[in-house]
């Protein structure tokens, strides 16, 4: 190549110069938050910002190879090398400089293998000979490389990308719906089932996977209420405790839970604890790896007061039950959840009438083509959905307002913070869930493509079974649940299917034992993927990252009809809306025909309607309605 004719004197200049470079780009791309941010996010400026940095930062490093090979500098530059990567991708850790690491490393080592390529491919070209021949070969190459590329458009076009549950589609009618949808070209993500699904790949079951050391890590917890040989550990109450409003942060919730593990063999304690007996424990003496163990305590007391208070309203629903998967996108959905989605399907369309399928029940579902997330993360539109607002310090949860009417409530989350808590809501004793569960394990991974298998379970099979005690033990009361699930959140696109079933399972018992009944179930979330991965300079991406999935099955109480609201309802499914929407749709279902009275006009999110309400289509201009620069509502 031609860096054979640099003496070595330039070659140290060159060396100098691109190292300078590459750290006037790494300070470029330095994570800063934007002005009126809740957390310093990703955005599409500074991921080429990124992605610059992390390109100069290869050219260095194969120029810099090059040399060494060609004995032009010395290999002690690779020291200073070593250096500037500990700094760019082990240092400075994508979204946050705590978080999301593995994501910089892995565009690293894909830019840099595929300029290693370049390189091998440069170093053949230029020590052929035979022009004649080598000419040949790159027009074969090409015509090679220009075929590939036309099949690949065709196999991986996105034509199915804007269709629905029931044969539907989005609806662009500029006419009807001021907000038409973008619909991308190519979906990459055909080609990610095949390498990026790290389950598939090395495929493993939970039963199976070796847990080593759990007992080690947990019992060396600074609680003062557990003995240090016990095999028998039990979580903490996160519902019975003030001093857990004070631990807002992921961090803060975590070192809650570890100092104050429970030795559940230690009886005399156990007797002092009363109600705030722990849930949920964890017995190594059964199981060398750990079993979970799940007991809701069926609390008559509440039980028989919150049924006094039955009767103050005419809720549209007796209970609600609402699934809440962390980043997943309404396309991501439909690829994902085929049999969860297919039980929801049994009860489209809606026409006024009890379903045909289903006649006997008071069932119709529905699904949101335009529901677009406010911010493309979840600290801007995860407390929307439950207060109503993320900025205002004196909204309530809007758990609040169902305790006071009479449901009893309940939450259960693998999500390792105080979800609803942030430093936008005075958060109190109000508003905590009468049973509440958080899966809050210092052996827990987080974000990660493969599945997150402890005691011999998938996490959120766990909180699926205190989901499923509580609905159980509560049947004869109304009641409002939450269950959250962050699983889905990470960058493969691949992971979502392997819960399909368990959620399948879990919803089709309850049905099928009559437990949804007069219930509305809500399937949604409250942004698309939005982790960066090899998918995040695609159209695809940044389309999915702000249009969320949101389903909803509602059932009406016995001898009420709601034609006008289930119209309005069915209307919606193509209008724009937002978490401020759904929200507002939660307290409709709940206050029923009182929605409208004075007494909910203060609590109602000032930028919501509630979806069974009429909404002026054309008046909703989109800029209103988010805030990001990734707009596909045009």
């Amino acid at each position: 190549m031609q860096l054979k004719k640099i003496n070595k004197k330039n070659a140290n200049y060159i060396i100098i110069f691109l190292f300078c470079l590459s750290y006037f780009f790494y300070y470029l791309s330095l994570e800063k938050c934007f002005k009126g941010e809740d957390v310093c996010c990703t955005d599409y400026k500074w991921m080429r910002k990124k992605v610059k940095e992390e390109v100069v930062s290869c050219v260095l490093t194969i120029i810099l190879l090059e040399l060494i090979l060609l004995k032009k500098i010395s290999t002690l530059h690779l020291l200073h090398f070593i250096i500037a990567y500990i700094l760019f991708y082990s240092y400075s850790n994508g979204i946050k400089f705590d978080d999301h690491g593995y994501y910089n490393i892995k565009y690293f080592f894909v830019i840099i293998i595929s300029f290693l390529v370049i390189l091998l491919i440069a170093n053949f070209i230029f020590s052929f000979k035979n022009k004649k021949i080598l000419l040949f070969y790159i027009l074969l190459f090409l015509l090679i490389l220009n075929n590939v590329l036309i099949n690949l458009k065709k196999k991986y076009s996105c034509s199915e990308w804007k269709m629905g549950l029931n044969n539907t589609a989005i609806d662009n009618n500029k006419t009807k719906y001021k907000c038409s949808i973008l619909i991308p070209k190519y979906c990459p993500y055909k080609l990610g089932k095949y390498i990026l699904d790290f389950n598939r790949i090395y495929p493993f079951k939970c039963d199976n996977y070796k847990i080593n050391p759990r007992k080690r890590i947990i019992i060396t917890s600074k609680s003062p209420f557990i003995n240090k040989n016990t095999l028998h550990i039990g979580f903490p109450l996160t519902n019975k405790d003030s001093q857990i409003l004070k631990n807002i942060h992921a961090d803060n919730y975590i070192q809650y839970i570890y100092r104050n593990y429970i030795d559940m063999n230690n009886l005399t304690l156990l007797n002092l604890l009363k109600d705030k007996k722990p849930e949920i424990s964890i017995d190594f003496s059964k199981h060398k790896n750990g079993e979970v163990n799940i007991n809701l305590q069926f609390n008559k007391t509440l039980s028989e007061e919150r049924k006094k208070l039955e009767g103050i309203i005419n809720p549209y629903s007796k209970n609600i039950f609402i699934i809440y998967l962390d980043s997943v996108s309404r396309a991501y959905s439909i690829r994902q959840l085929k049999k969860t989605l297919n039980f929801i399907e049994n009860f489209m369309p809606y026409h006024g009438k009890n379903n045909t399928k289903f006649p006997s029940e008071n069932f119709h579902s529905f699904q949101f083509f335009k529901y677009h997330s406010h911010r493309y993360y979840t600290v801007g539109n995860f407390p929307i959905l439950f207060y109503g607002n993320h900025r205002n310090k004196t909204n309530k949860h809007i758990n609040l307002y169902f305790k006071k009417n009479g449901f009893v409530t309940g939450y259960a989350s693998d999500m390792c913070y105080n979800d609803f808590t942030n430093s936008y809501h005075d958060f109190s004793s109000e508003d905590i869930f009468d049973h509440q569960y958080v899966v809050c394990d210092p052996n827990y991974s987080g974000a990660t493509p493969k599945l997150n298998c402890y005691y011999n379970k998938l996490y959120f099979q766990f909180i699926l079974e205190y989901a499923n005690q509580f609905w159980r033990k509560y049947n004869e009361n109304q009641r409002f649940f939450i269950l959250a699930s962050d699983l889905p959140h990470e960058g493969s696109m691949e992971k979502l299917k392997y819960i399909d079933n368990i959620i399948y399972n879990f919803i089709y018992k309850l049905f099928n034992e009559n437990l949804l009944k007069e219930t509305s179930l809500f399937l949604l979330s409250d942004h698309g993927i939005s982790i960066p991965t090899i998918y995040y300079l695609n159209d695809f991406f940044n389309y999915e990252k702000v249009l969320p999935m949101l389903f909803i099955l509602v059932n009406d109480r016995k001898n009420i009809s709601y034609e006008k609201q289930y119209q309005y309802l069915n209307e919606n499914q193509q209008t724009l809306i937002t978490a401020f929407d759904i929200y507002n749709t939660i307290l409709h279902l709940l206050y029923g025909d009182k929605y409208e009275s004075e007494d909910t006009k203060d609590i109602k999110a000032k930028k919501g309607i509630s979806l069974f309400s009429k909404i002026d289509t054309m008046s909703r201009s989109p800029k209103n309605y988010y805030s990001m620069e990734s707009k596909v509502c045009v």
